[in-house]
């Protein structure tokens, strides 16, 4: 009965009347189909046919039991090997594989051995072959989106973790194994993957025209889009088909970097032009390292894990290439940035005016190109010092466009001024880059950075207010005289001034505020300077006090005028009241105190300038005048003299 029932049943169900001793008419112990389920199996009656031999009826169909009864409408169907492959039941085809196997080579052939056929290990080799070509049929398509591939996947991966299992339970038993155990399967699962990731990378192509491109860089990027494509689309999908235990979004991952990597490796070793080195550089520190920071990614895959994308045998190379690559390339750009500018003026072409205010690109587009390239540096090499080297280009370049400036200064075409107006806009402008980034100079190459600009400023103020204080010296050589006291001298220089300050218009409002602070302080210089040479005798205290009131009032009006124009030197605006109360007063201890307050105020305020101012005073005596002094130098030595802004030392007496 047992080899009858053999030819009809499964392998299990066949075990199962075996062990039992089931007779005709009794029922095998049940077993499960795929979802736990029990099947009723009913034996097939012995009958006898009209020669007398024994027969069997076709067995009845297996019914799924629902709660212990038997449900009529539920019936499942039992596939044959052929049938499993063919719907792509993959693991249940290779549980039907195992059993087999099991009857020609385990237990059932330990108790009770039966005779080897070679002709069925054959089938069984074969069939098994079949599953194999079919499970990698299913890794290779883990990828597609192709209706059912999900599906297939799944059974697949069970039937790899059943051959795992399989090829452990042979590990501990004593008779030999079949020929193909170990199977290793697993090995198969990851040699196929990494067949299929290789494919993938190798044929990785980028749509529609990619423009400037070489075709270096055009494979990067279609390779790294690949990349990031498929690890997306294993984290959504590919995911939910694996146990856990295999994480498979970090396999996948191993495998891209490992792939990626090997094709960076042989493009870096044929040799790569400048933009392609850079793009390579850029995709090894950059781009690379953003795809692990998709939202959807981070969570899944451990990329510290990964290592390095290029060894740094081959990433120093490229490193010490870009640098120089780009130091020429930049070099390069601001050079012609600034004979661009040297032949507008040669070529007295017409400044740009912007808001009122002359323009030049030239400083914009310097600064444009060497934070370009050290933002650039600093990404793809990673270490400030590296880039050090770039921003020094700026020492040299600021030489050369001071001699461009100065070249202007001494020409005499009416293009002269715009173009001074408009360099001082881009000495505003790499001032402010330099101090922003100050870190980023070795502190000699910002000094002499810093030194530059500010003489370029110096001559620039210079060039521009020369005419101004030439063509006041008719008003400046009434102040500090007799005509002074009698007469509104003040208002012509006062009215010359506005005129002036109306021509001084078309910088930037950073430049013009320097630029007016600059002339506050000369003007109030030349006052300060006329009033000490001592032209005028204040013999009584009418006089000091008229004197007083005048230079009150003058220093105020010329504090109001520069602040209307653009100034914010407000420490001038103390200098002229202060001397006016010196020359006020007539207690001596009062006069004292006051001076002692100017020196404070002023530290640079010299003996021989408080001399000329007392001496202002002719009805001081000598004596006097010593104590006042002598009160003056006690406590200007305790006075920090570099701490504060020098204005006396500029006021030169005979």
């Amino acid at each position: 009965m047992c080899l009858v029932l053999r030819s009809c049943l499964p392998y299990r169900a066949w075990r199962a009347c075996r062990a039992g001793g089931a007779m005709a008419g009794g029922k095998l112990d049940s077993p499960t189909d795929k979802r736990g389920k029990r099947f009723h199996l009913k034996l097939p009656k012995l009958r006898r046919n009209s020669n007398g031999q024994s027969g069997v009826n076709p067995p009845a169909p297996a019914v799924p039991a629902a709660d212990g009864l038997d449900s009529p409408g539920a019936v499942e169907e039992l596939l044959t090997f052929e049938q499993n492959l063919e719907r792509r039941h993959l693991c249940e085809a290779g549980r039907q594989l195992i059993d087999r196997e099991e009857r020609l080579f385990g237990e059932i052939a330990e108790t009770e051995p039966l005779q080897h056929h070679e002709e069925e290990e054959r089938k069984l080799a074969a069939d098994r072959g079949t599953l194999v070509c079919l499970v990698e049929q299913a890794l290779k398509r883990s990828l597609s989106s192709e209706e059912g591939n999900a599906e297939a996947l799944t059974s697949a991966l069970k039937a790899v973790c059943q051959e795992e299992q399989q090829d452990r339970l042979w590990i501990l038993r004593p008779q030999k194994n079949p020929p193909w155990r170990p199977a290793r399967w697993r090995k198969l699962h990851d040699s196929t993957l990494r067949s299929l990731v290789e494919e993938r990378m190798d044929s990785a192509s980028m749509p529609g025209e990619q423009g400037q491109q070489s075709s270096i860089q055009q494979d990067v990027c279609a390779m790294g889009k690949q990349l990031k494509d498929d690890l997306l689309r294993v984290a959504r999908g590919v995911k939910g088909c694996y146990p856990p235990e295999l994480d498979v979004c970090n396999l996948y991952a191993r495998l891209y970097h490992q792939a990626f990597s090997a094709r960076l490796k042989r493009i870096a070793e044929f040799g790569l032009a400048g933009r392609d080195c850079a793009a390579m550089l850029h995709w090894v520190k950059d781009h690379y390292p953003r795809i692990f920071q998709n939202k959807e990614l981070v969570l899944e895959i451990d990329y510290e894990d990964l290592g390095a994308l290029l060894p740094e045998e081959l990433y120093g190379p490229l490193e010490e290439q870009h640098l120089s690559n780009t130091q020429a390339e930049l070099q390069t750009y601001i050079n012609q940035v600034l004979r661009e500018a040297e032949q507008a003026w040669k070529n007295g072409d017409e400044l740009e005016r912007r808001d009122g205010y002359f323009f030049s690109p030239l400083a914009f587009d310097v600064v444009q190109f060497i934070d370009g390239a050290v933002r650039s540096g600093e990404i793809l090499l990673g270490d400030q010092s590296k880039v050090q080297t770039t921003v020094c280009l700026l020492k040299d370049f600021l030489q050369s466009f001071k001699k461009f400036h100065e070249d202007v200064m001494k020409g005499s075409g009416a293009s002269s001024r715009p173009v001074v107006m408009a360099n001082l806009g881009s000495v505003d402008q790499f001032r402010n880059y330099i101090i922003k980034k100050r870190d980023l100079f070795p502190e000699d190459v910002r000094e002499n950075c810093l030194s530059a600009v500010t003489a370029m400023e110096q001559s620039a103020h210079t060039f521009l207010l020369s005419p101004v204080h030439k063509q006041l010296k008719p008003q400046y050589r009434t102040l500090g005289t007799s005509d002074w006291l009698k007469e509104q001298v003040f208002e012509k220089l006062l009215g010359s001034l506005e005129e002036h300050i109306k021509d001084l218009q078309g910088l930037t409002e950073s430049c013009q505020q320097r630029l007016m602070g600059q002339l506050q302080q000369e003007v109030t210089v030349e006052y300060v300077r006329r009033l000490l040479r001592g032209k005028v005798k204040l013999k009584d205290k009418e006089l000091q006090e008229r004197a007083a009131r005048i230079v009150t009032e003058e220093g105020q009006r010329l504090s109001q005028l520069f602040s209307r124009a653009g100034s914010r030197e407000d420490w001038l605006n103390n200098i002229l009241p202060k001397i006016a109360e010196v020359l006020k007063l007539q207690n001596l201890p009062s006069m004292q105190m006051e001076v002692t307050s100017l020196g404070a105020a002023f530290p640079d305020l010299s003996d021989k300038h408080l001399s000329a101012l007392l001496k202002l005073k002719t009805n001081l005596s000598a004596a006097d005048r010593k104590t006042v002094k002598e009160t003056f130098l006690d406590n200007l030595t305790e006075t920090d003299v570099d701490a504060a802004r020098p204005f006396f030392s500029r006021v030169q007496l005979r």
